[in-house]
């Protein structure tokens, strides 16, 4: 019996530059083949290249057969027959995906009627019927609402059943759950994993988690620069990975039972570069041990101290208690992780703190003083002391300025007049966070991400802070620049005696990096403690969920007796 799926020497080029190069891979009905890699390695092209998505840029060439049929060489009527029908896809971000002006039962109607010759009643009906089949709540009244009505989690739902109204044959899966909580995420692989059975779908999953790998494929195809450069089942790869590719984004993926910490050991680091005919080649950084000592809490106290703090901002819906009763401290030089899932008041807080958003109530005691309710002109001198690096950098920096611009300028606000003493500040801190220094008189988007989150974490310290707020700051990234941006983190906490409040909702990065843990419910610390007995200990059931919920890279027996 042949395969569900077989893609043979597909390659997809745009312009010269070649993104996909000689890929072929397999899948059968009920099972999951996993396409891993970092972005740009041709993982989200190769998926839309199966349903000719692809810009009419695009030059494709190979064989891609589904069910005995070459959609290379499909018509494009036929083509249409068979998106949604016998093949179907679920997007990363379902927001952008979906249309904001349809309500829910509107988008699903059309979705079902396109493939069905049902009537609009029997549509709605079945459409309603899918919305239970993905265990959304309250069906029926979601079918009038419209999308941004509708969490993260449940926008990807009303996805999934979009793409599993025309029972297909062929799942394609591209980062769907990468924006998502954890538990929400457990949630989301857990119903397609119930749809894949209950329907038979070959199913390809994309990703870069390889937790998710282990715990949902049964196969893996690993991409570098448009290849796979292996391809083996679950168990095998996991156990004995033959290629240095795969074996360097093993060890640079953090898992949530490895005792790892940054204070006494770098990550392993993958390095991009190019050879001398320009083609794409990689070496790879092995971990060392760092030299580490305790540091103790100062005489003087504590560095900042939160004492009783609210937050209440306005929403359509009315007054939002987003931060309640909250406390804490940090002391000089260490990293305390705060995490939680979105909607939790994390980022509010960390905005709060730093004076972005207003407290309504509480104490913000920086170096003993409290800068809660400081006016503009007062506050503006302590803002050195605390500075804070975004989750998205592209966003943070302004693209109309260059790296220079954008160092100096932070130092002007804050009284530095002196041309020569800015600059040699802006150079010294480019040395440190580990840019040249040709980068200066680049724009933003010239840089990759990990790039720019260097210039956004050079940016907090080019007012040499002694507390910086990291909301975020790897959640983007691919695992090996998120290895780089993590070890350069410590190495700077460690030059420069920094104290971190790390904001995170990926527990295994917050093992590796913090001393202490705060676990964030609805606007409340529920939890705190070291970073041993958090993980070996916990105490609250929320926090017992959020770790049940994270994906291990060891492979379930189910899937070693596979």
């Amino acid at each position: 019996m042949g395969h569900l799926l077989e893609v043979r020497d597909l390659h997809v080029s745009f312009g010269d530059q070649r993104a996909v190069d000689g890929l072929s891979l397999t899948i059968d009905a009920g099972e999951t083949l996993a396409l891993v890699g970092e972005s740009g390695c041709g993982k989200s092209t190769t998926a839309l290249s199966l349903l000719r998505l692809l810009p009419p840029s695009a030059r494709l060439s190979g064989e891609v057969w589904l069910d005995g049929q070459n959609l290379l060489a499909l018509p494009e009527p036929a083509l249409q027959r068979v998106r949604g029908g016998a093949a179907a896809m679920v997007f990363q971000e379902p927001m952008t995906s979906l249309n904001p002006v349809l309500t829910v039962g509107e988008q699903l109607v059309e979705a079902i009627r396109l493939h069905q010759p049902l009537s609009r009643k029997a549509a709605t009906a079945r459409a309603e019927a899918l919305l239970a089949l993905v265990r959304l709540p309250e069906p029926r009244r979601r079918m009038r609402d419209h999308p941004h009505q509708l969490s993260g989690g449940q926008r990807q739902r009303v996805m999934i059943a979009m793409a599993v109204a025309g029972q297909p044959k062929l799942l394609i899966a591209d980062e769907p759950t990468t924006a998502l909580d954890v538990t929400i995420q457990a949630e989301i692989l857990a119903l397609l994993g119930d749809l894949q059975r209950e329907f038979h779908m070959g199913m390809l999953l994309i990703t870069h988690d390889l937790g998710l790998v282990a715990q949902w494929a049964d196969r893996v195809a690993v991409m570098f620069a448009g290849r796979a450069v292996e391809q083996a089942p679950v168990r095998q790869l996991f156990r004995h990975p033959q290629h240095a590719y795969t074996r360097g984004l093993m060890g640079a993926s953090l898992q949530i039972d490895q005792v790892l910490s940054g204070r006494t050991h770098t990550l392993p680091e993958i390095r991009h570069g190019v050879d001398a005919d320009g083609q794409p080649v990689f070496s790879l950084r092995e971990a060392t041990a760092r030299p580490w000592k305790p540091r103790n809490a100062p005489a003087a106290g504590p560095l900042l101290s939160v004492q009783d703090l609210h937050t209440v901002h306005d929403s359509r819906e009315g007054p939002v208690h987003a931060v309640r009763g909250v406390s804490f401290d940090i002391h000089a030089g260490e990293t305390l992780g705060l995490v939680g899932e979105s909607g939790c008041g994390k980022s509010t807080l960390s905005k709060t703190l730093v004076r972005l958003l207003e407290p309504t109530a509480g104490r913000i005691l920086l170096d003993n003083e409290d800068i809660a309710h400081l006016d503009r002109a007062a506050l503006r001198p302590r803002r050195r002391r605390i500075q804070m690096v975004f989750q998205d950098p592209y966003a943070s920096l302004n693209p109309r300025h260059t790296v220079q611009q954008i160092l100096e300028s932070a130092l002007v606000i804050h009284g530095e007049h002196h041309a020569h003493r800015r600059i040699q500040r802006v150079l010294t801190i480019l040395d440190q966070v580990g840019l040249p220094r040709a980068a200066l008189q680049r724009h933003p988007h010239q840089f990759s991400g990990g790039q720019r989150q260097r210039i956004a974490i050079a940016r907090a310290l080019v007012l040499e802070p002694a507390l910086v707020v990291c909301d975020e700051p790897v959640s983007a990234l691919d695992v090996s620049v998120q290895a780089q941006i993590l070890n350069l983190l410590v190495d700077l906490q460690n030059e420069l005696g920094l104290a971190y409040l790390f904001i995170s909702h990926d527990l295994s990065v917050v093992r590796f990096l913090a001393d202490r843990v705060l676990v964030m419910q609805a606007g409340q610390i529920v939890e705190s403690g070291d970073r041993h007995r958090i993980w070996s200990a916990p105490q609250h059931p929320y926090t017992r969920t959020l770790l049940a919920a994270v994906p291990s890279m060891a492979v379930p027996d189910e899937a070693m007796a596979a």
